[in-house]
């Protein structure tokens, strides 16, 4: 099984220069194969290969125009042809939306590593046409590397690679787990378990505090900057705006830690079955009301979570149809209830059960791998 290991890089000033004009690179090839893509679709609705999109950016490369892509690897710009086209594909087979083009402002910033010649020594790595850069923490040597990416996350540089890594042999126990996720509770469990949304802890709605005062300080800065039609960007709203994406990038991080430790308490309990419902997130966001505490709690990546630790593990990961009523069915009796608000918690049925409704879904969810 291949498993991400992701490191913090420490690059020198010119190293993070190089990283940076990477970075730009990928993007601008991004951006030019999806409009030659596009411009090709509606001409003659052909799709281009990425073999010939690579040949007219090698012949690119040689007018003096456009030399500047001749600063950074090879492999950065091919793989940026790979990654849109792929996207494209995708896109025609329904599997995806459409692809954009990657902002300046709003994309990750991130690039390809070729994996043959990323080569890693102790505490250190060397990533091409950037030289040997430091690493916080030792990367597994003489292994294969796959798909490496570096990228930068608002404040700290990241390499990423995928390595080979055999399952884990654990003895399992009979116990199967059902699990309900939701807005009030991020997991509750068949076995009694009960994991708490992070969302409504006091260093989480402190820091949204914090984060809505500096974004209504910066909407303030920019009216006064106001030059007719056009916003001015000042030092200071730079300033405010780097405060805010350090504010983002650490509410992602409390969430994304929450989900790893809720995740590895189950898996931890080693029991031979795990089932989960197949809830469907896209609708969910349509409910004005509940979109932003939906979409708070990373359903989707705890989902993601769930199932690749289960199958490291040898557990069994069992999908239920979003659609079978867990909440609506009796767990004692099997009565289905026909109509059951969202602000009903208690479920309560004519054989005398009176339970949570989390619980009880739950452990309908549990029956269904009998």
């Amino acid at each position: 099984m291949i498993l991400a290991k992701k490191v913090r890089l420490n690059p020198t000033e010119e190293q993070e220069r190089q990283l940076w004009k990477s970075v730009g690179t990928a993007r601008w090839v991004y951006n030019w194969t999806l409009s030659k893509q596009e411009e090709s679709y509606k001409n003659d609705g052909k799709f281009i290969s990425d073999g010939e999109l690579r040949k007219e950016l090698t012949q690119l490369k040689k007018t003096e125009e456009y030399s500047w892509l001749q600063d950074v690897s090879n492999n950065v710009a091919k793989q940026a042809v790979k990654d849109a086209c792929d996207a494209y594909k995708k896109f025609f087979k329904k599997l995806a939306n459409k692809p954009r083009f990657k902002s300046r402002k709003r994309s990750k910033p991130s690039f390809y590593n070729d994996n043959v010649k990323l080569k890693v020594k102790e505490m250190l790595v060397l990533i091409e046409k950037v030289g040997w850069v430091k690493t916080s923490e030792q990367l597994p040597i003489n292994t294969k590397y796959v798909n490496p990416r570096v990228s930068f996350d608002g404040k700290y540089w990241y390499l990423s690679v995928g390595i080979q890594q055999k399952h884990a042999h654990n003895d399992l126990t009979d116990n199967i787990i059902g699990i309900d996720v939701g807005v009030k509770e991020l997991a509750v469990c068949s076995n009694g378990m009960v994991f708490k949304n992070i969302n409504k802890t006091k260093t989480v709605k402190k820091i949204e505090k914090r984060l809505r005062r500096l974004q209504r300080k910066v909407s303030r800065k920019y009216e006064m900057n106001k030059e007719g039609n056009r916003f001015v960007k000042t030092c200071n709203i730079i300033k405010l705006e780097k405060k805010i994406r350090l504010l983002h990038r650490r509410l992602m991080n409390i969430r994304t830690n929450h989900i790893h430790q809720t995740t590895n308490a189950i898996v931890k309990t080693k029991p031979s079955t795990v089932v989960m419902e197949n809830l469907n997130i896209k609708g969910m966001m349509k409910n004005k009301h509940l979109s932003k505490a939906v979409q708070n709690q990373k359903l989707y990546e705890f989902k993601r979570q769930m199932k690749y630790k289960c199958e490291f593990n040898g557990i069994k990961f069992i999908e239920a149809d979003k659609w079978y009523p867990s909440s609506k069915t009796c767990s004692n009796c099997g009565q289905i209830k026909k109509y059951l608000k969202l602000s009903e918690r208690i479920f309560r049925c004519d054989c005398g059960l009176e339970i949570d409704r989390d619980l009880n879904a739950s452990i309908n969810l549990a029956k269904l791998a009998n």
